[in-house]
């Protein structure tokens, strides 16, 4: 069935927050396509390689094939509204899925019914474990050859370190899958090919005693797993629907398995009970805990009510040809068209002109947003993504998302000097709508560095430059951004800070070990860990906060090449002040020079980036991917057949996957792939490094 529902959801607990996550190729955008064909909200299905999907409308995105930036869309399902944001699947824009996974309650975890778990589908999942969001899983293209919904589900149990619950059987295989059986309420879905919609029927004679089978392994395996299932399967053998689907629901909320269903999202089948799953077993805003913020240094909660004072988080800042959206996730209260909001980062006012719908490219202009809505908005100027809009009597800062560092570089510049100042506020623009890039101005050679999260993202970047603003420009060949970290410790080190100028003067002394952190150089290992071991009073608490303060401003250039530092472990031992001349100022001074001049004693190694690719290829070419790998200095870490083809996963320095997937084509006549995705640093050889500087400039890619 296909829904017609053009109702107004006004209740926050008819809300579902969702993201659409996975692999790239995995049909991330086909299944949001289908979600919003069968909800009424589009009367034309779109299709990726047709260009007219409505999620990927970029030009960009269009022409690649790929999702490049995270799109939010909003349709409705059974009386519930949908708010649902398509990220993108590539590794280098891992930071549009960080952001949308900060403002969403739930997520749809989607996999190729083939491949089962790919690199990409691990990191975005190990993602949303870290922000906490409930996930369903939909395994997709199961009309494929190869489609086996029960090995996709076995690699989830494996690489994700979870509990699948498989809540359908699939009715045929392959080419002749037409439909699935559901489990928790038995009975068969069974569409046709050309008509919208499912035709139900009861359970096929011949699939009977399988059904019955799988439904007893999956009240067992929920029993296990909660308390009051466990007790009425202990009195009956046996689980009532609404007893398994209320498990199934607390299950998924508390994290601890995963609701596994099936389908072609391409042959429209399996979407409809995937959106009543999104209905039945996700949260609605009031499911999740109350957001937190600060405000004069205390710690407030906020709880999903739409009379409370109003609170939103901007997740998203787009330039459109009807001026600058700025998408945000309200909290608590309600926002009306002409309300003044705070930015609370800031302190300046905003005034809000339109508040939209949206549907990617489109939107629809409504009057108000309640608590747990994601709407834009028309009308700030200055709120940046991260930032918080509050009522200007209530203000709150919640936390922002965080941005990962840039791990890749190049020089820019306008081909002509009269375009000198379109680029530097066309760069300016880029990095306000996109976080994760950044722009420096090179100080020995005085050029301009565009730095982002990969490759293709800077190809993005630079294209949309071009496009958008009607420059021509030159870029430089793409570098990666080196780091240092310490090659050994320095313990009970000294330093003196003594300053006299003829006004107040400064005095500081203080002694700190410096060691190597045991995950230097690992994916999410820390640039510093500091703490204190002073006894007796030596150095007073405020000013071991200012020598702290100082450690970390020293890691902003390391003695070997100028490159940030990573991996270090400080610890203050003691120190000494003045009755007049300490300071926080005069400690903080201290932390700074004491390390820098400990590295330099300790000596420092450069560290590269280093990414784990992912080839997958045939058979017949396996030994020229492995030598081409080796010549690129990548070291092999596994190899295994999957449907037919050979994939090789190595660890391969970031620099030298430059130019990397048109050798794997050529190598393999056009009939390989590969992924890759960051997996920390490395050492990197003798001579690497340079200077840190960008080079000169040419053409990227």
């Amino acid at each position: 069935m296909r829904s017609t529902l053009h109702t107004t959801v006004d209740t926050v607990d008819a809300v579902r927050n969702i993201g659409i996550l996975a692999h790239v190729d995995a049909g991330k955008t086909t299944v949001t396509e289908r979600i919003l064909y069968l909800a009424g909200a589009v009367h034309k299905r779109g299709e990726v390689h047709d260009g007219t999907t409505v999620t990927d409308f970029d030009p960009q995105e269009r022409d690649r094939g790929i999702t490049i930036f995270a799109a939010a869309v909003s349709c409705e399902w059974a009386g519930h509204r949908v708010n649902l944001i398509d990220t993108p699947g590539h590794v280098d824009f891992a930071d549009e899925v960080e952001r949308s996974l900060r403002v969403l309650d739930g997520a749809v975890a989607v996999f190729d019914a083939v491949a089962g778990v790919e690199p990409q589908s691990e990191s975005v999942w190990r993602q949303a474990d870290r922000h906490g969001v409930p996930r369903i899983a939909f395994v997709n293209k199961l009309d494929r050859a190869g489609a086996d919904l029960d090995a996709a589900a076995a690699s989830i149990r494996e690489r994700l370190g979870t509990v699948p619950l498989v809540v359908q059987l699939p009715i045929g295989r392959e080419d002749a899958f037409t439909g699935v059986v559901d489990l928790v309420h038995p009975r068969a879905l069974v569409w046709t090919d050309g008509a919208d919609g499912f035709a139900v029927e009861p359970v096929p004679e011949e699939l009977a005693d399988e059904v019955r089978e799988r439904r007893r392994r999956l009240t067992e395996a929920v029993a296990e797993l909660h308390p009051g299932a466990l007790e009425e399967f202990c009195e009956h053998s046996e689980l009532s629907e609404a007893t398994l689907t209320a498990a199934l629901r607390d299950l998924t909320h508390g994290g601890e398995a995963v609701v596994v269903l099936c389908g072609s999202a391409y042959r429209n089948r399996g979407v409809e009970p995937l959106l009543d799953a999104v209905a039945a077993y996700l949260p609605s805003p009031l499911d999740v805990p109350a957001v937190r913020g600060e405000h004069a240094g205390a710690v407030e909660e906020r709880t999903a009510d739409a009379e409370g004072p109003f609170a939103g988080l901007v997740f998203k800042v787009a330039s459109t040809a009807t001026g600058r959206l700025t998408s945000l996730r309200v909290y608590s209260g309600t926002l009306r068209r002409g309300d003044t909001v705070l930015d609370a980062g800031t302190g300046r006012t905003e005034r809000i002109g339109r508040i939209l719908r949206v549907q990617a490219g489109r939107h629809t202009e409504v009057d108000r947003a309640l608590a747990g809505d994601i709407v834009a908005v028309v009308g700030p100027k200055a709120a940046r993504a991260g930032a918080t809009l509050c009522a200007p009597d209530r203000p709150l800062v919640l936390e922002p998302p965080t941005a990962a560092a840039p791990v890749v570089s190049v020089a820019v510049e306008a081909r002509s000097r009269a375009d000198t100042e379109r680029l530097a506020s066309a760069l300016a623009r880029l990095v306000e709508e996109d976080p994760s890039l950044a722009v420096r101005t090179d100080p020995e050679t005085g050029q301009t560095v565009l730095s982002g999260m990969g490759e293709l993202h800077l190809e993005v970047a630079v294209e949309r430059i071009r496009r958008e603003h009607g420059l021509a420009l030159n870029s430089g060949r793409p570098q990666v951004s080196y780091r240092e970290a310490p090659a050994g410790a320095v313990r009970g080190f000294v330093y003196r800070h003594v300053k006299q100028d003829g006004e107040a003067g400064q005095f500081a002394q203080i002694v700190i070990d410096v060691e190597v952190l045991d995950d230097a150089g690992s994916a999410g290992g820390a640039d510093l860990v500091f703490g204190s071991a002073v006894v007796g009073g030596g150095v007073p608490r405020e000013y071991v906060r200012a020598v702290e303060a100082g450690c970390r401003d020293a890691l902003a250039e390391g003695p070997l090449g100028g490159h940030p530092v990573t991996g270090v472990r400080v610890t203050l031992t003691d120190g000494a002040t003045h009755v007049k001349d300490s300071s926080e100022p005069a400690f903080r001074t201290a932390g700074r020079f004491a390390l820098r001049e400990a590295l330099r004693t300790a000596g420092t190694v450069l560290l590269e980036p280093v990414a784990e690719v992912t080839a997958t290829v045939p058979a017949d070419t396996v030994g020229g991917v492995l030598g081409d790998l080796a010549a690129r200095r990548g070291r092999v870490t596994g190899q295994s057949v999957r449907s037919g083809a050979a994939v090789v996963t190595a660890l391969v320095p970031l620099a030298e996957l430059f130019g990397y997937a048109s050798g794997l084509r050529g190598r393999t006549q056009g009939r390989g792939s590969f992924t890759s995705r960051p997996d920390g640093y490395a050492p990197a050889p003798r001579g690497a490094g340079g200077t840190g500087r960008t080079g000169g400039t040419g053409s990227l890619g």
